[in-house]
């Protein structure tokens, strides 16, 4: 049985940069495809399914954290951040919302080809070493190493965020969360917002996984205070 090749989505908007990165990678076994702006990298992301991006900041039409935001809604692949400024300010910004790495412009390739096994190495080895775990609760299994959910014998589709709530939810149950504690926990850094952004994903989670929500089997209103997931079984 033969291995699949690894995919990875180059996005930068130099033409002799993807050229290199492509060549490069593809005589290290890679499958690469390539963006040259911000919207033409989510439509490649949403159109073919990636196992690593490299990702530059400074891009066309939608920036590289903005995109890399829209990414972190809906999917974990490993992202690494390229761009030619080496303020700390980039490094954070690019971290924060949701890269894995960061590498600045000009880079040695072989830098980066060892980089990118490293993240693959690291991927590999928490999939290897998780155990299966399987949430129960009512009729509904929440699946934390696949991130999958079943309800019903029928599979729930939830993005990132959903499902980090639902994570959130399952493994404290019984405990009430204000919107504030759901916000440091799941965005995991100060929103530039307000809280209501927490109520609009809880409103979209209880319409993906209760029968009828004005009478929720799972996720239950502590008044004045918070939500909190039902703690039987």
């Amino acid at each position: 049985m033969f291995a699949v090749a690894k995919r990875i989505l180059l996005v930068d908007d130099e033409p002799l940069i993807l050229k290199g990165l492509k060549y490069t990678l593809e005589q290290e076994g890679y499958e690469t495809d390539s963006a040259m702006d911000g919207e033409e990298a989510l439509a490649k992301f949403e159109n073919s399914a990636s196992d690593l991006i490299l990702l530059d900041v400074m891009l066309p039409k939608l920036d590289g954290i903005s995109v890399c935001q829209r990414i972190r809604e809906e999917s974990d692949v490993p992202i690494i951040m390229l761009t030619a400024k080496g303020e700390d300010m980039d490094k954070i910004l690019g971290l924060e919302y949701g890269a894995d790495d960061y590498m600045t412009k000009p880079f040695n390739i072989l830098e980066v080809k060892a980089r990118i096994k490293t993240i693959f190495r690291r991927v590999s080895a928490s999939m290897q070493q998780q155990e299966q775990r399987v949430i129960r609760v009512h009729d509904m299994d929440v699946n934390l190493v696949k991130r999958s959910v079943v309800l019903g014998g029928k599979d729930i589709k939830l993005t990132a965020k959903e499902f980090d709530l639902l994570q959130l939810f399952v493994t404290n149950r019984g405990t009430v969360f204000s919107r504030e504690q759901m916000l440091e926990t799941v965005w995991k850094y100060d929103y530039a917002g307000d809280a209501r952004t927490v109520d609009v994903h809880i409103r979209r989670l209880r319409e993906k996984i209760e029968r009828d929500p004005t009478k929720p089997e799972f996720i239950f209103t502590k008044w004045g205070v918070g939500y909190y997931f039902t703690d039987q079984d």
